[in-house]
């Protein structure tokens, strides 16, 4: 006989142990952490407005050329990325490990929000995290004449083992998620759909012939 899981319901009076809440309620603790990523996002607005201000005093002065205006450029989308990866750690940790956001149907709710959860959450970091190398592996190209070759060697293998983690940690992740909606679908059956059949035409006849 197949086993079957079955969902764990709370006690029948609605009390929950206490000590099983406080430690659920410790869930709070990490509220600062990402409070305090907010103001580290904001160090990086503050650097991001401070190299554009750089790039475009040497542009008017004619004091960068190609190169070093694309090196700017590149510093400046590499500061973008790295502030995308901070909001996803602030607004997906939060969602997944402190508490509900609730913005379900909010017209600015990001779309990778709605069906966030902890290995959703690691793939998309990885992903991040691969486009952040990207970003520097570019700019060693951009500038490969004052790089020294070894650096760009090196650089050349992390940003590959990063590619690697991020594709190990996607492969991971389908069996996972689909185990976890396995789980969800057998802790919460949909029972099935009985169709409404109308009356049939005999029963009408029988009715409208019964004697009075």
């Amino acid at each position: 006989m197949p086993h079957r899981y079955k969902a764990v319901l709370p006690p029948a009076n609605g009390s929950v142990p206490s000590l099983g809440y406080a430690l659920f309620a410790t869930r709070w603790l990490q509220a600062p952490l990402y409070f305090g990523l907010v103001a580290a996002q904001a160090v990086y607005v503050w650097e991001f407005f401070g190299e554009l201000r750089t790039l475009v005093h040497g542009v008017v002065t004619g004091a960068l050329d190609e190169n070093m205006v694309m090196l700017a450029v590149l510093k400046l989308v590499d500061v973008v990325m790295i502030a995308n990866l901070l909001i996803m750690v602030i607004v997906g940790g939060y969602e997944t490990f402190v508490s509900r956001i609730g913005l379900q149907g909010h017209k600015d709710q990001p779309e990778w929000l709605s069906h966030v959860n902890s290995n959703v959450l690691k793939v998309k970091l990885a992903m991040a995290i691969v486009g952040i190398s990207s970003i520097h592996l570019l700019q060693m190209f951009v500038n490969i004449h004052h790089t020294p070759r070894q650096e760009l060697r090196w650089g050349t293998i992390i940003h590959m083992a990063f590619i690697a983690s991020a594709c190990l940690l996607a492969y991971m992740a389908g069996p996972m998620e689909a185990k976890a909606t396995l789980l969800e679908q057998q802790a919460h059956p949909i029972p099935p759909q009985v169709p409404h059949e109308p009356p049939s035409s005999s029963a009408h006849t029988a009715a409208g012939d019964r004697p009075e």
